[in-house]
């Protein structure tokens, strides 16, 4: 019988330091989608403050607290990470475990704005994209997700069958960033 594995996303791809910039996989706990049922948004963020000590996030928007973290992910739909989520949510909204289905990966160094601004079609500077904004949006030509954590730091997500092609990216983003200085 074969001995099986699990591996993570970038497992063999990361850690990745070029200049004064590093790419890491994150481990971030389960991902859980959350899309409230019409007219359940309100008990919705209620029922996760009480459960995990978050609100359910405005557009573009994140909160945090008691080690989970709320993202907005598009129209009607929140990211939970962190815990798996407290089953009575399920009276709120539609959940759905998403913790295989994606890669995540944190960017982080001084020139982080540069080298995401070859990758993605959004202003993220710092006084347009503050700490805590977050974005669906293209990462080169996958969908994806950014989110600001720091000043200098950025959490990635694209889907797990896209991790190599988001890191072959990355480093091809970063080289030509340093490659500047």
């Amino acid at each position: 019988m074969d001995n099986l594995q699990a591996k993570s996303p970038c497992a063999g791809l990361l850690p990745l330091t070029i200049g004064k910039m590093s790419l890491n996989e994150e481990a971030p706990g389960a991902l859980t989608s959350l899309a409230p049922y019409k007219g359940e948004q309100a008990a919705l963020s209620k029922a996760m403050e009480g459960a995990h000590g978050v609100a359910y996030p405005g557009a573009n928007d994140t909160s945090q607290g008691n080690g989970a973290r709320a993202v907005w992910f598009g129209y009607g739909q929140a990211l939970l990470i962190g815990p798996a989520a407290d089953v009575e949510l399920s009276t709120h909204a539609a959940l759905v475990d998403q913790s295989d289905a994606w890669s995540v990966v944190r960017l982080n160094g001084p020139e982080v704005e540069a080298v995401l601004s070859r990758l993605v079609p959004v202003d993220v500077r710092l006084s347009v994209f503050p700490v805590g904004q977050t974005a669906r949006t293209l990462v080169m030509h996958m969908s994806g997700s950014i989110t600001r954590t720091d000043a200098d730091t950025f959490e990635i997500l694209v889907f797990r069958s896209m991790a190599d092609t988001l890191v072959h990216d990355m480093k091809t983003a970063m080289e030509a960033i340093a490659a500047r200085g």
